[in-house]
């Protein structure tokens, strides 16, 4: 018996219009996606989080102001293997939304080097994530965080309504980058080029990564906009994206 209310659906119908309208390109449909969930759902920290699942390492695309420090994206790749998340949707390979807890009881998490070393430190207790991709390298989901109060089995029910057509609407953002390249062809990144927008996936600003990479803001600048000019794109959204598709192969 479903749990959805009638106005559930019209709220539905209203985050699938603007998302839909955003498809033309990553930056605008991840900017918009995270916005729209977090209106109708309601979360903390909102984000579409790419997974590498063979190197164990995530980048995250979020609202302003939601950026993770150096310690705090390291604590995270420490157990990202055994993030549950990640587990259940690298095992069981359905495309469903599913919550920490779902895995998990709160007391079992908290025990959990995951919650302690990460989690506890940035202030949220649940977490549910709404996959748009996954094979056996790749997994690309919206994940909504909050603090105290778990997401209910009707915003779980709510969020699979909407998810096959928000992973649609994620793959024609996608085949829209690079199109405009010149003969559809992108160009290889340095090594150091790759360092940078992997720290601005990270969430991080020029003058953040210059610091970490032991370069200045200027010469950070420098190398995205080689990025930018390489993969075709014009904001380091779109970059962060596309570089994940040449990185994990095309998602399909």
């Amino acid at each position: 018996m479903s749990l959805l209310r009638h106005q559930d659906f019209s709220v539905a119908l209203s985050l699938l219009d603007a998302v839909r309208s955003s498809r033309t390109d990553p930056d605008t449909y991840a900017r918009v996606g995270v916005r729209e969930l977090t209106r109708v759902i309601g979360s903390e920290i909102t984000t579409l989080s790419v997974c590498n699942l063979r190197t164990g390492h995530r980048s995250v695309v979020s609202i302003p102001g939601c950026a993770l420090s150096r310690s705090e994206i390291e604590a995270f790749d420490a157990h990202f293997h055994e993030h549950p998340l990640v587990r259940f949707h690298a095992r069981d390979r359905r495309l469903v939304s599913h919550r920490i807890s779902d895995s998990l009881s709160r007391r079992d998490f908290r025990r959990t080097g995951l919650y302690n070393d990460y989690y506890r430190r940035i202030g949220i207790d649940h977490a549910i994530a709404v996959p748009l991709f996954i094979d056996r390298e790749l997994l690309v989901s919206f994940v909504l965080n909050r603090a105290k109060t778990d997401f209910s089995d009707r915003e779980c029910e709510l969020l699979d309504l909407v998810r096959p057509h928000l992973a649609h609407a994620y793959g024609q953002a996608r085949d829209a980058v690079g199109s405009d390249s010149e003969d559809g062809v992108t160009q290889p990144l340095t090594n150091r080029e790759r360092e940078v927008i992997d720290w601005v996936a990270r969430g991080k600003t020029d003058r953040d990564v210059g610091a970490v990479l032991g370069i200045s803001a200027r010469t950070v600048q420098k190398h995205l906009e080689h990025v930018f000019v390489k993969l075709g794109v014009e904001t380091r959204t779109a970059a962060v994206v596309r570089s994940g598709v040449l990185r994990f192969g095309r998602v399909a």
